[in-house]
């Protein structure tokens, strides 16, 4: 087990604000976790000010090739953060420039969903699936379903998602779901006329300096090397298309590009894309605006009181 790294001194906690005497406490914190077992390897970003202290243990990857160090460097699988670092704000952006409204039936950007809200006579408008009910996991969608081992088509995927009976009417209640989010990601790339990966680049990863940040069809080998492992030792990893590395199974069946998950980063870009929402919209580090502030606000405030299964904002 590699030793924690220390990037920042006392004095960068000073400068920040906080309790150099107590700043030892996350890297420690850090070290049990891996020392337990509890992961192989970690890193951990503390930001403000403008200023950061970093904290890396453990190993990135361990297994029967060997082990490779946890760096500042290593590139992490985001998983289900994809919602919230590139879905969310993709379309919110998109709402804001008038090319969608979170009130839209998604049926009408989806025909494969008119065609089955249709044969379910899904009844008035106010019933039909709406964009702001995927966003907030109460599109009566379920959590999850098995779409990668029938050799789907991407098509034939949201075919398959759309056709599925629900589990309760829009807006009835709370469920956490893939499903809504993957349905996400083709709504808002094909609003767009853009690939996610491409969109995601363009509208957020480039303005906000996340240079590490991306979709990771077919990495090149240079960043393969700096991959966490994404499965447990002696488990298949990347037996997706083109050896997509993430390890989502749905996610690998779109050949790594969906709004759910597929998501790749490191822990300075995932706290780079937290201080865009503190700074509610502004970059202090990008030195511009990406999200307006009404925009942070309609997606923090609580969207579900009242709905049974939980309080959530967007996302």
């Amino acid at each position: 087990m590699s030793e924690v790294n220390w990037l920042e001194d006392t004095e960068a906690a000073e400068a920040m604000g906080l309790d150099p005497a107590r700043v030892p406490w996350i890297g420690n914190t850090l070290r049990e976790a891996v020392s337990a077992g509890e992961t192989p390897g970690g890193v951990a970003v503390v930001s403000r000010r403008g200023r950061r202290i970093r904290f890396a243990c453990g190993n990135a990857m361990d297994d029967d090739t060997g082990q490779t160090p946890v760096s500042f460097k290593t590139i992490f699988d985001c998983a289900s953060l994809t919602k919230i670092v590139v879905t969310l704000p993709l379309t919110l952006l998109l709402a804001e420039r008038g090319q969608l409204r979170l009130d839209d039936p998604a049926a009408i950007y989806l025909s494969p969903l008119a065609a089955a809200e249709a044969k379910r006579r899904s009844g008035t408008r106010g019933e039909q699936m709406t964009l702001r009910h995927l966003l907030t996991h109460t599109a009566g969608l379920a959590p999850f379903c098995d779409l990668h081992s029938h050799g789907f088509s991407r098509e034939e995927i949201v075919d398959y998602i759309c056709q599925a009976p629900p589990e309760a009417a829009p807006g009835a209640r709370v469920v956490y779901s893939d499903l809504g989010y993957i349905l996400l990601g083709e709504i808002i790339a094909k609003v767009a006329g853009r690939p996610l990966p491409e969109l995601a680049a363009a509208e957020l990863f480039t303005p906000l300096g996340l240079a590490s940040s991306g979709y990771l069809t077919a990495p090149a080998p240079e960043v393969r090397r700096r991959l966490a492992s994404t499965a447990e030792p002696g488990t298949a990893v990347g037996a997706g298309p083109a050896g997509v590395p993430v390890h989502d199974e749905n996610a690998r069946a779109l050949a790594g590009v969906s709004g759910h998950a597929g998501l790749f980063a490191t822990a300075d870009d995932l706290a780079s894309y937290a201080e865009l929402w503190l700074g509610r919209g502004y970059s202090a580090a990008a030195g511009r605006r990406v999200l307006s502030a009404a925009a942070v606000e309609a997606a923090t405030r609580p969207c579900t009181d009242g709905v049974p299964g939980g309080c959530r904002g967007l996302g």
